[in-house]
């Protein structure tokens, strides 16, 4: 691994599991430790599962961000760490900067002198002691050492319950060891912490299947209680946003979507004029008709699609535009003069006649409209000879 193999001071062999941490009772893990615990990476595919994004299982707590490569040079060892003092700060960001760089055993050499030196000045920051043993069982846990893995993240866990990073490395060190109930129970609690932590989800399944070939189909009845997780300690939830806020951002997203329409329909709308000034009315009244989509009650896009309509001799289509328009604007003057000249297309000269006369109702002085009333009368009265004729 690229570090050295010596012991960490003042540990033997025989001490309790963290009666006394950093000190006799912790030994330094020794690679492939195959006497306390299986292959690790073959066993538990969980150790290199997956977190979500920005959470990552194997990285330290209370590290930065990575630098490959230079994460020597380029870390800040004398950075402020919590409640520790610059001392014992320097021990745990040499062990975060070793850690990165794959030198395990180094690291926990760093977090260990860390966690004596805080017993030894009587530092009381349990939140400071939890993340250094959380990071010391992950040496651990990489050198495939999964009982002391267990001891350390146990310890972290004393000190703050219900941590994410230690539940989920003891769960995997279970598993490695074939401790599948005490695995499960503790993938169960991380999920309740965090529901979208993949590696525990992918965990629970795998486990499950060997908790029913190990106890039948009564395992759950032998499974340890699972805990319940308190809402505080929930990040999911925690970080769920309040009905307001959701209500606020509902709100503003309709007021966003409506200034795009807007913005959107203005377009169409000057694109539709500009090919009625060029002579191309099938474009303009696409273009009309996308607007329609966005405001299907606009009266002037039916009345300018009405004009299209009459240009290209669609008179049933120009009549049923006018009507829509005139059940939105009941009195609009444009509305019944192209009207009267979709009738006059139809060959429906009374009903053009009585649309003129509408226009002229509402305004006197369209000039327009007498001169297509006097048209439009004369077609009627030929229209009816011919057919007295007939």
């Amino acid at each position: 691994m690229g570090n050295s193999q010596k012991k960490a001071p003042g540990h033997g062999e025989g001490g309790g599991p963290h009666s006394q941490p950093g000190t006799p009772g912790h030994k330094r893990s020794h690679g492939n430790n195959t006497a306390n615990s299986k292959e690790v990476q073959g066993k538990s595919p969980a150790v290199n599962g997956n977190l979500p994004a920005g959470k990552n299982q194997d990285e330290p707590q209370g590290s930065g961000p990575a630098h490959s490569g230079t994460a020597r040079e380029s870390c800040n060892l004398d950075a402020p760490c919590g409640a520790l003092p610059p001392p014992l700060a320097r021990f745990k960001n040499e062990g975060n900067m070793l850690f990165k760089n794959g030198q395990f055993g180094d690291a926990l050499e760093k977090y260990t002198q860390a966690i004596d030196g805080c017993i030894e000045a009587g530092i009381d920051s349990p939140e400071d002691l939890c993340i250094l043993y959380s990071n010391r069982s992950a040496c651990y846990l990489k050198d495939g050492n999964s009982s002391d893995c267990i001891q350390d993240c146990t310890r972290a866990l004393e000190l703050h319950p219900f941590s994410l990073k230690p539940l989920l490395r003891r769960a995997m060190a279970y598993e490695s060891l074939e401790r599948y109930s005490k695995a499960y129970v503790d993938y169960k609690t991380v999920l309740q912490i965090d529901i979208s932590v993949q590696a525990a989800h992918d965990s629970v399944h795998r486990i499950t299947k060997m908790l029913i070939e190990q106890d039948g189909p009564d395992w759950r009845e032998k499974l340890p209680e699972i805990p319940k997780v308190p809402l505080s300690a929930q990040q999911h939830r925690k970080d769920e946003p309040s009905a307001e806020v959701l209500q606020a951002r509902a709100a503003r997203a309709e007021q966003e979507k409506a200034r795009k329409e807007e913005a959107r329909f203005t377009l169409l709308k000057q694109e539709g004029n500009d090919f009625v000034k060029n002579g191309q009315f099938q474009g303009a009244v696409d273009k009309y008709s996308e607007c329609l989509a966005i405001k299907p009650n606009e009266c002037a896009i039916y009345t300018n699609r009405a004009l299209c309509y009459l240009k290209l001799e669609c008179f049933a289509e120009a009549k049923q535009d006018c009507d829509y328009a005139l059940q939105n604007e009941p009195n609009n003057k444009k509305a019944f003069y192209r009207r009267a000249q979709a009738h006059k297309g139809l060959k429906d000269y009374l009903s053009a006649s009585t649309d003129l006369q509408e226009v002229l109702q509402l305004d006197p002085n369209v000039q327009e409209a007498e001169q297509e009333l006097e048209m439009v009368t004369n077609l009627l009265r030929e229209s009816l000879l011919a057919n007295s004729q007939g």
